[in-house]
């Protein structure tokens, strides 16, 4: 399964997805993963240029800046959050992230990606909760926090990825005991799926991530193997992973796919299913 996926990620795979995986499964050295990453930063402390697939251009953009910080928390790099605070405190000093800014009207991106400075949920818990598992400690970060807390605790109508965000954040967020309050009641909330392409629904190991996660409490432990056994068994015949979204451009096909594919083996690696 490791060989073909590498096989692939050889083939198809960016510098920066091909740093992570070396790092994750061959030894890899972390620096070399964020100096990858950091090809990709601005001058204003945030992150463009495609970092993430769903949105090119050069401009800073909120996307880019979670996807940055992901990826210094699987290498461990708490020190690179710094420039990302700067650039939020300027562009967001409320503590509520929209999903795009208007500074990217002019560039291009996926239908479904926002350009209106409009705050939310979405952006906001994801980001708060990798800062979070950086050990961050910042007041832009206290406010995100707040800003969080206060939208879930009201979230009655929902959709999967906004879910999954709460889920994403619940799972880091210092204050465990509202967490698992929190966690107990997105339980029960049935996401709607309008509007989205077939087959895009997400799956349990999407909102939970690891065994520790609040949400592996939302599924039996039957529905959770059987979805890690249809994850194992999702990898193609050329070694990679497929995404369940349309790709709005032929490129990101490719760079979607390998980063699903390193998604793909570290959730089972975090769950026990490969070494």
């Amino acid at each position: 399964m490791i060989e073909q996926a590498r096989n692939f990620l050889w083939l198809n795979a960016r510098t920066l997805e091909q740093r992570w995986f070396e790092h994750a499964f061959d030894g890899g050295k972390a620096e070399h993963v964020v100096q990858a990453v950091l090809a990709y930063r601005n001058d204003d402390g945030g992150y463009g240029y495609g970092l993430e697939p769903d949105h090119r251009g050069p401009t800073s953009q909120p996307l880019h800046a979670l996807r940055a910080l992901q990826v210094f928390v699987e290498v461990n790099a708490p020190e690179q959050a710094e420039s990302i605070l700067r650039w939020l405190e300027n562009t967001c000093p409320d503590g509520s992230v929209p999903f795009g800014m208007s500074t990217s009207k002019d560039h291009p991106k996926a239908p479904w990606v926002a350009a209106d400075d409009q705050g939310g949920l979405l952006l906001t818990a994801q980001i708060a909760a990798a800062l979070h598992a950086l050990g961050t400690t910042h007041s832009w970060l206290d406010k995100a926090t707040n800003y969080c807390w206060q939208e879930i605790e009201k979230l009655e109508n929902t959709h999967p990825y906004e879910l999954r965000a709460a889920a994403m954040f619940l799972d880091e967020v210092p204050d465990r005991s509202r967490a698992e309050l929190a966690a107990e009641k997105l339980k029960h909330l049935q996401p709607s799926t309008e509007g989205y392409a077939d087959g895009e629904a997400l799956e349990p190991h999407t909102y939970a991530q690891k065994p520790t996660s609040l949400a592996c409490g939302w599924f039996t432990e039957k529905e959770l193997a059987e979805d890690l056994d249809e994850l194992q068994r999702g990898q193609q015949e050329d070694g990679g992973w497929n995404f369940g979204f349309p790709a709005f451009t032929p490129l990101v096909d490719f760079e979607w796919r390998s980063i699903t594919t390193v998604d793909a083996l570290l959730t089972l690696r975090r769950y026990g299913r490969i070494s």
